[in-house]
């Protein structure tokens, strides 16, 4: 495979190109985020390793840019930051995989090789119409009728695991642990509560109820009576 890495850490980029070398790939390095998103676009790679720290231009950054170029190269985040929050924003942003510093070569090695048997990620992948709602991921923009919606990062979160298992309930565990990272009574009204506040954001007065309450379960969206 033809790889990229852009990481700013000359031992770490050194000891990542020399392991994955000796897995027969072909590996290109760059030390900064803004030579780095430039290589990344002019050539043709299967991966591209990306921190996030970086000089001139952030990884989140990068992967975000290189998404909304089209751009299907999987990607991988390999970096110190390694907070639930952090890795939802960094699979959010377009990333296929999240590792955290410091990490075992193996592992880099064998999550590289199952990143390069995947097929490429298709920019619809990120994009979601349901009746007239549409949402980008990427540009984690939100539309109602043409109308933009701004939503907390929370909620934002929320609405993409619903539109994610469009058409199947979401348990309130679910949305407590991919949302929050807690593993609570599902009884809690936590998520109610916010539920609550992006139907309101998402099903104004008028429109075609989307989000839906299956009792005793969860929740939903789809434009289904």
């Amino acid at each position: 495979m033809h790889i990229l890495v852009i990481e700013d850490d000359d031992q770490t980029s050194r000891i990542v190109r020399q392991s994955l070398a000796d897995q027969g790939h072909t590996v290109e390095v760059a030390n900064d985020g803004q030579s780095g998103f430039k290589h990344a676009t002019v050539g043709s790679f299967d991966v591209l390793i990306i921190d996030r720290m970086l000089p001139g231009l952030d990884g989140l950054s990068i992967v975000q840019r290189l998404r909304s170029m089209k751009v299907t190269s999987a990607i991988l985040f390999l970096t110190a930051v390694g907070g639930i929050e952090d890795r939802i924003e960094g699979f959010e942003s377009g990333a296929d995989d999240y590792l955290v510093k410091p990490f075992a070569l193996g592992e880099l090695i064998a999550r590289v090789s199952a990143l390069g048997r995947r097929p490429p990620t298709s920019y619809e992948e990120f994009l979601f119409k349901i009746a007239d709602l549409e949402v980008n991921l990427i540009k984690r923009e939100v539309k109602r009728a043409g109308e933009i919606i701004h939503l907390q990062p929370r909620e934002f979160r929320m609405l993409e695991i619903l539109l994610r298992n469009s058409g199947r309930v979401v348990t309130r565990s679910m949305m407590l642990e991919q949302v929050w990272g807690l593993e609570l009574d599902p009884k809690t009204s936590i998520v109610q509560t916010n539920v609550s506040r992006l139907r309101l954001k998402i099903d104004r007065p008028g429109d075609i109820p989307l989000i839906r309450t299956v009792r005793g379960l969860g929740y939903r969206i789809d434009d289904k009576d």
